[in-house]
């Protein structure tokens, strides 16, 4: 199999090594000590005040702040608290929490802990895509392990802390990977977004108060807690601290995850770091964060990758899914993926969202085929304006925002379709 080139940082640095993924090999390299330091020298709420001190933001998409998430976990009930790990990693163009569950896994292990001692959690549901079927055995291989050692179980790692993990393998939904849709389809129940209130931390898995976050914002916490708050602000952007694992893809000469510092430009990491456009060609655009982030042109791949700046921009960070496109990609041919994409995953509960992502996909595939007219593109607009903020959860936005930003930077494009009544990009990937 060909290796995928990466950058290490603290998350990755023995990514390289096979015997990380052992728990043998992991300790060697002072694996679970944090979290016998969080589990028997300090309280719950010294581990959420170091957490929100250190500024950790959810790695999931939403950059929610994750010691404040976890101080919303109730007190002083006798209902069980849950932790739930978001491994449904299927956002197209996002493809680092397979590398953390495969080469990390106890890494991230050690984090749920350090959680669940936060939150008072007695138990970790780790919702894995159903197509992640290699890193879901490594996973369970790694807890089988954890549970041999007493690291989970009754006392963890020798503390008071009761605590074990299961391993749920899903069934390859997009809305999955939204919260409280993967809680429906945890309690085995069809994947649809929950209205809210009551949020997760009142009313969560299986009714009881849950804290969600995804594969990398627990593999942090070990490090946080390891190394303090102010060792972890020293990487990345004032507000955006700590490093990411960028999944780089597209037409770039060295496709592949790079853990950078959060605040790196977007024009370091596709020239210099993913070796810029195939020979012979020049970058067009790129999808700073997945496929729902709305596109930046070429001329603005100046900015820092930190929410703070790409909002700016009109954008977001998302997953950190780096999607590069040159110029033989024809624009609206990408709307047609997009699109489709959308209508397809659309779990069909709200009108705007089941309606909006079908009229989406039809203008622009009318658009394509050299039926379309100037009309359409504000149809279009209108459309997306209309799903934008309008439905029970974000999917709606997430299937409007690229749209928007491809319209946005790209207008010529769908406009050329229709004067030539036809595909002006010979070369673009066919449908």
């Amino acid at each position: 199999m060909q290796k995928v080139p990466f950058v290490t940082s603290y998350l990755t640095e023995h990514f390289g090594d096979d015997e990380f993924a052992t728990l043998a090999g992991y300790r060697r390299r002072g694996g679970f000590e944090a979290a016998k330091k969080a589990l028997t020298e300090r309280s719950a709420e010294q581990v959420v005040e170091l957490v929100k001190d250190a500024g950790l933001q959810g790695r999931g998409g939403a950059g929610f702040p994750t010691g404040m998430k976890w101080s919303f976990m109730p007190k002083g009930n006798d209902k069980p608290k849950y932790l739930v790990c978001n491994a449904d990693e299927s956002e197209p163009g996002s493809f680092k929490d397979r590398l953390l569950l495969e080469r990390g896994p106890h890494q991230m292990i050690e984090g749920i802990l350090i959680a669940a001692k936060a939150t008072g959690a007695e138990k970790t549901f780790v919702y894995v895509r159903g197509e992640y079927a290699h890193p879901a055995d490594v996973l369970e291989r790694a807890i089988e392990e954890c549970r041999a050692a007493g690291i989970l179980g009754a006392r963890c790692l020798g503390s008071d802390l009761a605590h074990d993990v299961i391993v749920t393998r899903g069934a390859g939904a997009y809305i999955c990977g939204e919260e409280t849709g993967l809680l429906e389809s945890l309690e085995g129940k069809k994947g649809q977004p929950r209205k809210k209130p009551p949020f997760p931390a009142q009313y969560g898995a299986f009714g009881m108060p849950t804290t969600v976050n995804n594969v990398e914002t627990f593999s942090h916490a070990p490090h946080i807690v390891r190394n303090g708050a102010a060792w972890f602000r020293g990487f990345g952007a004032e507000k955006s601290p700590g490093t990411t694992v960028f999944g780089v893809s597209g037409l770039v000469q060295r496709p592949g995850l790079y853990e950078l510092p959060l605040g790196t430009r977007l024009d370091e990491i596709v020239f210099q770091h993913a070796g810029g456009p195939l020979p012979g060609r020049k970058v067009k655009g790129v999808i700073p964060g997945g496929m729902s982030m709305p596109i930046l042109p070429v001329s603005q791949l100046d900015v820092p990758m930190a929410n703070e700046f790409l909002r700016e921009r009109k954008t977001m960070l998302g997953t950190g899914g780096v999607m590069v496109l040159d110029d033989s990609v024809c624009m609206v041919r990408v709307a047609c993926v997009v699109t489709y994409f959308f209508r397809d995953e659309s779990c069909g509960q709200c009108t705007q969202c089941r309606e909006g992502t079908g009229w989406m996909n039809k203008i622009v595939q009318r658009i394509e085929r050299g039926a379309g007219s100037k009309g359409d593109l504000d149809i279009l607009l209108d459309v997306a304006a209309k799903m934008e903020g309008q439905t029970i959860c974000a999917f709606a936005d997430a299937a409007a925002w690229p749209v928007q930003g491809l319209l946005r930077h790209f207008r010529e494009d769908f406009e050329a379709h229709v004067t030539h009544g036809k595909c002006p990009f010979p070369q673009s990937f066919e449908l």
